[in-house]
């Protein structure tokens, strides 16, 4: 398959390291977990929105908290929104640099495939909804909308429709997810972005320095770290620019292995695998969960209610760029990489298991649901809701009916990738790709 003799057209899409499928499906098991937390607070917002006590809902989030001295008296909506989606950021930034730095995508070959698929799944959605909206006045604030992909709702649909999903994929669609996360915060940065003080960005490099600094020498007491991490969210977060980027600025310090040097006496992992295995869970079991409850509850005010909402351009213009754009984007991009580099998909694969990965990238939740609130405002952004629920539960219909075809197929791959006939505790697949 991916790693056979040299003569063989390189694999579009491949299992990669046992190494690395064994990390995977420990990070895709957190997520899945957190895609169901996901999908209970946004049902829980959902129902309470909708019922007789919908005001009390709207006064919970509506609650302010924090110093008022700082500028930090923010509403429990937006410190969900400017705060625990911080640490989603650093995880997603944490994984981002370790693919790059020590996982399989160091090889630029297949780090080429879900980096275009990413830029793919970001372009064409944008430039639908754009086409959709022309002339509605204010409507290009929310070409971003549907360019995001949410990896924990879409884990827990493939938990119900996907369980034998093969590996190749599995890890395709983790990666996509966590460039197109990348691709949201530049884009958050550049676009979302009002009134830039300069000041206290520049300010901001002090403790971000001197978090690097500590990390680097492998300094873990979080009583150091945690007030320099504070400090640079609070900077960022009073010069304008979204304070979710700190997240990321943050992650990026952190060092993946503990020497550059292969054979150096230090050699090792660093701590980005320490923090990813702490932040993890409260990413995807708190942070994500509660954002959630707090954002996706919308009145929808019956039948006539959803009817009017499908007659705003905006609505339309984000279900349809995250329905038809994402996937239209995904394969494309995906195709076009194909030709270009010669390569074709792996033996147990065909262009349909892309299609129902592709669609299945359509589910733009927790950032889509973000970037809404930053484009129109909270509270003015209750159509763009209807959108993005509309539109993510559309997607994992249509991914689930696509996926749900080739179950068979899965489930002798998965036999394959699981098989361990030695009992050495590694896949026998795996052992014969290295040695083939």
């Amino acid at each position: 398959m991916t790693n056979s003799a040299p003569s063989r057209q390189p694999a579009l899409l491949g299992r990669g390291s046992w190494t690395e499928a064994r990390r995977v499906t420990a990070i895709l098991r957190k997520e899945t977990v957190g895609g169901a937390l996901l999908l209970i607070g946004a049902v829980a917002a959902m129902i309470w929105a909708n019922s007789p006590w919908a005001d009390a809902y709207e006064w919970l989030r509506d609650v302010h908290v924090g110093p008022e001295a700082l500028h930090l008296n923010l509403s429990l909506a937006a410190w969900a929104g400017d705060g625990l989606l911080a640490i989603f950021f650093f995880v997603a930034g944490l994984e981002l640099k370790r693919e790059f730095v020590a996982g399989d995508l160091r090889d630029l070959r297949r780090a080429a495939v879900p980096i275009a698929a990413a830029l793919g799944g970001v372009i064409v959605p944008a430039a639908l909804y754009l086409l959709i909206t022309q002339g509605v006045a204010g409507a290009g604030k929310g070409w971003a909308i549907p360019t995001a992909t949410d990896i924990a709702f879409a884990l827990a649909v493939l938990a119900v429709i996907g369980r034998f999903l093969p590996t190749a994929l599995r890890t395709f669609l983790l990666t996509l997810a966590v460039v197109d996360d990348l691709i949201a915060i530049v884009i958050i940065a550049l676009f979302y972005t009002d009134h830039l003080s300069p000041v206290p960005l520049l300010a901001a490099l002090a403790p971000l320095a001197l978090f690097a600094v500590l990390v680097q020498r492998r300094v873990r007491s979080w009583w150091l770290l945690l007030p320099l991490a504070v400090a640079v969210w609070a900077l960022v977060h009073a010069s304008g620019v979204h304070a979710t980027v700190a997240g990321v600025l943050l992650a990026f310090a952190v060092p993946v292995v503990r020497s550059e040097k292969a054979g150096g006496p230090d050699a090792g992992p660093g701590l980005a695998e320490h923090f990813e295995h702490r932040f993890r869970p409260l990413s995807a079991g708190v942070a994500v969960p509660v954002f959630a409850f707090l954002s996706a509850g919308v009145a929808l005010g019956g039948l006539d209610g959803l009817a009017g909402a499908f007659g705003d351009p905006i609505v339309v213009g984000v279900a349809v760029g995250l329905v038809v754009g994402k996937p239209l984007g995904i394969m494309a991009a995906t195709w076009l990489t194909a030709r270009f580099t010669h390569a074709d998909l792996d033996e147990d694969l065909t262009w349909v298991d892309m299609l129902g990965l592709s669609v299945l990238a359509g589910i733009g939740f927790t950032v889509s649901l973000l970037i809404g609130e930053l484009a129109f405002g909270v509270g003015a952004d209750e159509h763009v809701k209807v959108a993005v629920l509309a539109g993510s539960v559309a997607a994992a219909l249509l991914a689930a009916v696509i996926l749900r075809v080739r179950n068979r197929v899965y489930r002798r791959i998965h036999e394959l990738e699981t098989a361990d006939h030695d009992h050495d505790g590694v896949p026998d697949v795996y052992e014969s790709d290295r040695v083939g």
